[in-house]
């Protein structure tokens, strides 16, 4: 019988290089669902968690006082294959003696291009344009037909300026745009040389022409982009999400969608994931929706998977963990 500790990956299919690289100094098992299709419970985790040393999980998977009081006094760490750990009950892995390692720091240009794209793909109507060339729409031009309106120009605003959101300002300047607004706890030296300017999420929502929500999720940012916030925007403006879905009070967003007060949104991260084939967001036209891909490209979910095999290698050698959450 192996010493090894044991790790509890949640899936079988994270990066190979990483998995093989925790395999040199760890036991791995494979959650077992109970539905083949279903979405990961907490009851899934339950019934494999004991006698784990750590759980290699990701965001959306509930690590909650559930998990870890079935895990019992085996379980040292959580990795978390994601910048966010809302997923992740921190009172109870404090109560329990659990530590978290996330990865941070290497996400932020990832991120920002799919902040840029949902903005150039929503203002300038790609997948309205995609269907009609496929439906038969596509005839004869006419004036004003698939028109959109440039970036050149408008105001842009980004709530919460972290790496994600400094670089989401990078790009986006090269636009030209006429004014660059965004919110943070401090002036940011980086965004201020872009010719930034920091003002509050109220001012920010009332001028900007694109408003590009970038900010971590936490107590007191969830639905920082409220009803009252939504019904200040300008009635061109267009509403980007990259960073989760409670920041935004959705059931407002589709409703100043449905009567057109606003031109339009992209979301990368919505409320529940995944979303509902009869939700309300699914019927409406401006709006363009994609399934949380910000962080999928191929480097790196490899170099995220890296991380969280150090996160948990480290614990187990008595190290510091290159990333961990302190709470």
């Amino acid at each position: 019988m192996s010493s090894k500790p044991k790790v509890l990956l949640i899936r079988d299919d994270f990066p190979k290089k990483a998995i093989d690289l925790l395999r040199t100094k760890c036991v791995v098992e494979v959650l077992k669902r109970s539905k083949n299709n279903g979405l990961i419970t907490s009851q899934d985790i339950v019934n494999c968690v004991p006698g784990m040393f750590s759980i290699f999980c990701y965001s959306g998977v509930p690590i909650n006082e559930q998990v870890l009081k079935a895990a019992g006094s085996s379980l040292k760490v959580v990795g978390t294959m994601s910048v966010g750990y809302d997923h992740v009950d921190l009172t109870s892995m404090k109560k329990y003696g659990v530590r978290l390692g996330n990865t941070p720091g290497i996400l932020a240009e990832t991120v920002a291009e799919i902040a840029v794209g949902l903005i150039i793909a929503t203002t300038r109507r790609f997948f309205e344009a995609n269907r009609e060339v496929k439906t038969g729409g596509w005839q004869e031009w006419v004036p004003g037909w698939m028109c959109g309106r440039s970036i050149k120009g408008s105001v842009v605003g980004i709530i919460g300026c972290g790496n994600i959101g400094t670089s989401i300002a990078e790009k986006l300047i090269n636009f030209k745009v006429s004014q660059l607004l965004y919110t943070s706890r401090s002036e940011k030296p980086a965004v201020k040389a872009l010719g930034g300017q920091l003002v509050t999420v109220d001012e920010l929502m009332e001028r900007s022409d694109f408003v590009v929500v970038a900010v971590a999720l936490n107590e007191d940012t969830k639905f920082i982009v409220s009803r009252e916030r939504i019904a200040a925007m300008k009635s061109n403006a267009i509403l980007v999400n990259i960073g989760r879905g409670q920041l935004i009070d959705q059931d407002a967003l589709v409703e100043a969608l449905r009567e057109k007060r606003i031109r339009g949104a992209g979301l990368d991260v919505m409320t529940p994931e995944p979303l509902p084939l009869d939700h309300p967001l699914m019927g409406l036209d401006n709006v363009l929706l994609l399934p949380h891909i910000g962080t999928s490209t191929f480097e790196i979910e490899e170099e995220m998977a890296m991380m969280t095999t150090q996160n948990i290698l480290a614990v187990l050698d008595g190290c510091p963990m290159p990333n961990e959450v302190v709470f």
